[in-house]
């Protein structure tokens, strides 16, 4: 008998969603960070997880594909849409959801996510990260993740243990994955549901 037997099985590979502004210019400064953020992920052992369309979202799948330890399957897409056709063409795994904005909270669902820039849509899916008790680092860029990194979203203690919880700030591409390296492993908390305040 041939295969590894489910005790052998290797060990997931935890997936790190990228957000953030859906147009960017070609070698921006927000699509050079993005490429950087990706390719550092897949060097790290992260898969990238996106939104699947252009902008960040492209240029992370980008960069992940340059990295020197990359896998087919390494870049995946939750698209907005119905149409696996839309994913960008640095995307490996293309899921169409038909949710439109809703597939903010499946994007969310990441073991960490990290923010470049980014408007309304992008800081719904903050917001949704920290419901759901992800790790979330946001790039001190122009647009919402330089508006709330090194902040709290809300004042909920999501993790006693960690009394300095907020979205972390970071100033460059490496100080983001290193921030997930280090704290990723820390955050792996569930959200259950929701429940009214005076439930038992």
């Amino acid at each position: 008998m041939t295969g590894n037997s489910p005790s052998q099985a290797p060990a997931r590979r935890r997936l790190v969603a990228v957000i953030g502004d859906a147009n960017v210019p070609p070698g921006s400064q927000k699509d050079l960070l993005a490429e950087d953020v990706g390719r550092l992920l897949v060097d790290a052992g992260f898969r990238v997880l996106t939104g699947g369309l252009g902008g960040v979202m492209e240029a992370a799948c980008r960069g992940a594909r340059s990295s020197s330890r990359y896998q087919s399957g390494d870049t995946v897409a939750v698209l907005p849409g119905h149409d696996p056709a839309d994913a960008n063409p640095f995307v490996d795994v293309a899921i169409p959801s038909g949710l439109d904005h809703v597939r903010n909270s499946i994007v969310a669902h990441a073991d960490a996510v990290i923010a470049i820039g980014g408007g309304a849509g992008t800081m719904s899916e903050i917001c949704l990260s920290w419901i759901y008790k992800r790790l979330i680092v946001a790039l001190r860029v122009e647009g919402w993740s330089g508006k709330i990194a090194d902040q709290r979203v809300d004042e909920r203690v999501r993790y006693p243990s960690e009394p300095d919880d907020r979205v972390f700030g970071a100033a460059s591409a490496a100080d983001a994955v290193r921030t997930v390296v280090d704290r990723v492993g820390r955050f792996t908390g569930q959200h259950r549901t929701i429940r009214r305040r005076d439930a038992p």
